[in-house]
């Protein structure tokens, strides 16, 4: 906190004042603050380490049903372990994740519909444990069924590869 110092100042009254002798010579304080020396740090951009690059999780998609060639359809999707949900990666990179019925259905994420339900055929190690919303809706499902809305993808320090199976509505 800066410090104050007070200092004897004379004012100069007006006319009507001059004859009184009580005010002609008093004096008032005002008060003055002390400067404040403030230092910086810089650093050159040249001179500044490098950030870290966060761990990343390569993510791979399976569509639910084969094409006219009988293989299934794969859409590839990169993210920064544990930032999002398998739900928010998916949309970001326009891949499909609800049938004709999760589009008009869909909860918006809150966990309550179904109907981003996923199969996690590799890297189930990478991914969240299941939530307690999961737990109750998918107590019946196998372990590797998610709720895409509900899986955070990695936990901010690994690194892998996921793949996803896009589960067909009837299945679910």
């Amino acid at each position: 906190m800066a410090s104050v110092q007070l200092s004897p100042v004379s004012l100069r009254l007006p006319e009507s004042t001059a004859g009184n002798r009580n005010h002609r010579s008093s004096a008032a304080f005002i008060a003055r603050k002390r400067p404040i020396s403030v230092s910086f740090a810089a650093t050159s951009p040249e001179s500044a380490p490098e950030a870290p690059e966060k761990p990343e999780i390569e993510l791979e998609f399976v569509g639910p049903k084969p094409g006219a060639d009988g293989k299934y359809p794969v859409e590839s999707a990169r993210a920064v372990s544990g930032e999002k949900l398998l739900r928010n990666i998916m949309s970001d990179n326009k891949i499909e994740l609800y049938a004709a019925y999760g589009k008009a259905m869909n909860c918006g994420g809150g966990g309550s519909c179904g109907t981003c339900i996923v199969e996690i055929l590799e890297g189930q190690d990478l991914l969240n444990e299941r939530t307690n919303t999961e737990l109750r809706y998918l107590k019946k499902k196998p372990e590797s069924w998610r709720l895409a809305c509900q899986t955070i993808v990695g936990n901010k320090e690994n690194s892998g590869k996921v793949l996803v199976q896009r589960l067909p509505q009837w299945k679910k």
